[in-house]
């Protein structure tokens, strides 16, 4: 076999040389100075260790989620395609299909803001200043109701957000409790199964490998999805018939309706967008505004005579996708029936 050596490690051999397996050093660079490792040493702790120095609020992160973030999470934090929803979520951990979100899951505001500082956005990681990055954080706060816009997120308020599911993790003490179960002594080897069979179907067809002669397998994946997903009721959301226009309530939907305008505009210069203006909606036939392109969903309803009554708004506002099976508005929906109610109250005030 020496004949298929290099030269000079064939020559060695024949020497009786022998090769160092590495080199101690290799004699390139030099150590890191302490304020260079520190310019890329971006940890944020559960205890607020790390967090940068800076401040911003909603306001300015709506602004700036919809310049740097929108495009893969959606203009609400909703998710786009296949890119991860970061609002919504609330209290579905326990169902079968849960949805993990900056709200219902993470447990750590720090751990959002280390994130964001570090990973984002998409091919530009790094590149947000730390106002930057407390203004976005605040705007997904916000878009899961865990904050008001104008509150102010910075190092020192971090810890006056309280995220939901804060207490929903455990310490991992598998190390100490469990793995000298696993490594003392010798294994079992005996009485061992003897062959192993795939004995029921993941709901989702594509993730479990098909079997031969399992001519019941698709009806195994229906009774499967049957169990897991009972069949629940509608919520509706019934809006009293207003009696007097209410201006503190439409104050507090100005406040609500920053959710709606990036796509949708109001007042004496409105003009439509990506969804229509929405100056005299309360009370109007569905899809009535002149100039907008309305999906065939909202030209069938009004084709069935839709009216956007106060009733009507709020169950759409409430789960639009739901609502309207078709719809091309992209918000997930509003989550408290007072801020329904609120941005409806605010609508009234602009006549068409």
């Amino acid at each position: 076999m020496l004949k298929f050596l290099k030269p000079f490690v064939y020559a060695s051999v024949l020497a009786g040389t022998a090769f160092p397996v590495q080199a101690e050093k290799y004699g390139l660079g030099r150590v890191a100075l302490p304020e260079e490792i520190a310019a890329w040493d971006w940890d944020v702790s559960p205890d607020g260790t790390g967090l940068p120095i800076g401040s911003g609020d909603a306001i300015d992160g709506e602004e700036l989620f919809a310049d740097k973030c929108a495009s893969c999470h959606g203009d609400f934090a909703e998710g786009m395609g296949r890119w991860p929803k970061l609002a919504g979520g609330m209290d579905t951990l326990a169902d079968e299909d849960p949805l993990k979100t900056v709200g219902s899951y993470w447990p750590h505001l720090s751990t959002v803001i280390d994130y964001v500082k570090r990973s984002m956005p998409f091919g530009y990681a790094g590149s947000l200043s730390d106002d930057e990055t407390y203004a976005i954080v605040a705007y997904i706060l916000y878009s899961n109701d865990l904050i008001e816009d104008d509150f102010v997120l910075s190092n020192e308020t971090v810890f006056d957000v309280e995220m939901p599911n804060a207490n929903g993790f455990i310490v991992d003490d598998r190390a100490e409790t469990e793995y000298a179960m696993w490594s003392s002594g010798e294994p079992c080897m005996s009485n061992c199964k003897e062959s192993v069979e795939i004995t029921m179907r993941a709901r989702v067809i594509d993730v479990t490998p098909e079997t031969t002669g399992s001519s019941n397998a698709s009806a195994e994946v229906t009774q499967v999805a049957e169990k897991a997903e009972p069949k629940q009721e509608e919520t509706v959301v019934e809006v009293a018939a207003a009696t007097a226009f209410d201006p503190e309530l439409a104050k507090a939907g100005k406040k609500v309706f920053k959710k709606c305008k990036s796509c949708h505009q109001v007042g004496d210069k409105a003009k439509n967008r990506s969804g229509p203006l929405l100056n005299g909606i309360v009370g109007a036939e569905a899809g009535s505004v002149e100039g907008f392109k309305y999906s065939s969903a909202i030209k069938k309803a009004k084709a069935a005579g839709l009216v956007w009554n106060e009733d009507e708004l709020a169950q759409f506002l409430t789960k639009p996708k739901k609502y309207l099976k078709g719809t091309k508005m992209s918000f997930a929906g509003l989550k408290k029936e007072k801020d329904t109610q609120a941005v409806i109250e605010y609508l009234k005030s602009f006549e068409k």
